[in-house]
């Protein structure tokens, strides 16, 4: 359990990550397709929803000679808000603790829809990378990390990476997008029957969506042999995202020969995040470690 208790203890100790940390706007030249009278943002403590400015949070990497590794983290929420805490903050704490530069985002949602979440993910891949000497990590060694919905969008960047509607014009469009690995936490993939999750679907393409767009943003259908090796973690017992969805993209993974591992546990729901007692899922860290290791992320 040492493995699992450390990131814990690093949670409570986590005064000095946020003295760390700093946020960064993602867009500072100007939102695409702003909303005018946007309103507030919103945020209880845990959940952030009505998000009109994306930004980036950083966690530095805690130890003095880090791993050069960055990963972006996707919180999840159904594209309707973000588990900001539990599906953001604690996991770049935790992975801060391994030596890894955690970046949270702030991403847009249900308000503005397809394509605002594709673009603000492809836009932080960009930003990290443009910047890699800035945060100390290696232009190379950058990934993508989400949950539930927040895994759909982590996957979208490993498969949309260089799809038109994530370009805005801008000079850094010319910064590859496409992440160098990628860890799903139980992902929402297929936005088409059986195994879609409706409400995600119809928070991010609308209650009719054309049959093209569903099929582009399914996006099992969109893994191509230049797809980045991927992590997936999914629970059986899952009843709101069927686990079907990353079973559907290992498969697909692997038709393209792309490297893949997937955990599937018996217990553990949905948004498991980092949460005790769920037997061996709560010990997923430890798997992710493991496979972060074996793939030399982490290197100390």
């Amino acid at each position: 359990m040492r493995k699992l208790i450390i990131p814990l203890l690093f949670f409570v100790a986590c005064g000095v990550a946020q003295a760390q940390t700093q946020t960064i706007t993602l867009w500072p030249e100007g939102v695409p397709n702003a909303k005018a009278n946007a309103g507030p943002e919103h945020h209880d403590g845990e959940r952030i929803s009505n998000v009109s400015q994306p930004t980036l949070t950083v966690y530095p990497a805690s130890f003095d000679r880090p791993a050069k590794t960055a990963v972006i983290i996707c919180p999840g929420g159904g594209y309707r808000f973000l588990s900001f805490t539990r599906e953001g903050e604690q996991y770049a704490q935790w992975l801060s603790h391994l030596g890894i530069a955690a970046f949270v985002l702030k991403y847009r949602l249900s308000d503005f829809g397809h394509p605002a979440p594709l673009q603000d993910v492809l836009r932080a891949i960009r930003t990290v990378r443009a910047h890699a000497a800035q945060y100390g990590v290696a232009p190379d060694r950058i990934g993508v990390m989400g949950s539930s919905a927040g895994g759909h969008l982590a996957a979208s960047a490993a498969t949309l990476y260089d799809n038109p509607a994530g370009r805005t014009g801008n000079a850094l469009d010319a910064v590859s997008a496409r992440p160098d690995f990628v860890m799903l936490m139980y992902p929402v993939i297929t936005m088409t029957s059986p195994a879609m999750h409706e409400d995600s679907r119809r928070a991010l393409l609308g209650n009719a969506p054309a049959p093209q767009l569903a099929q582009l943003m399914s996006v099992e259908k969109q893994v191509t042999d230049k797809t980045p090796p991927t992590l997936l973690i999914h629970s059986q017992d899952d009843g709101l995202v069927p686990v079907e969805n990353s079973i559907l993209y290992y498969q697909a993974l692997t038709r393209a020969h792309v490297p893949a591992e997937m955990y599937l546990f018996e217990h553990g729901g949905h948004g498991m995040a980092m949460r005790p007692g769920l037997g061996t899922a709560s010990n997923w860290t430890r798997r992710a470690e493991e496979w972060l290791r074996d793939r030399q992320l982490i290197v100390q």
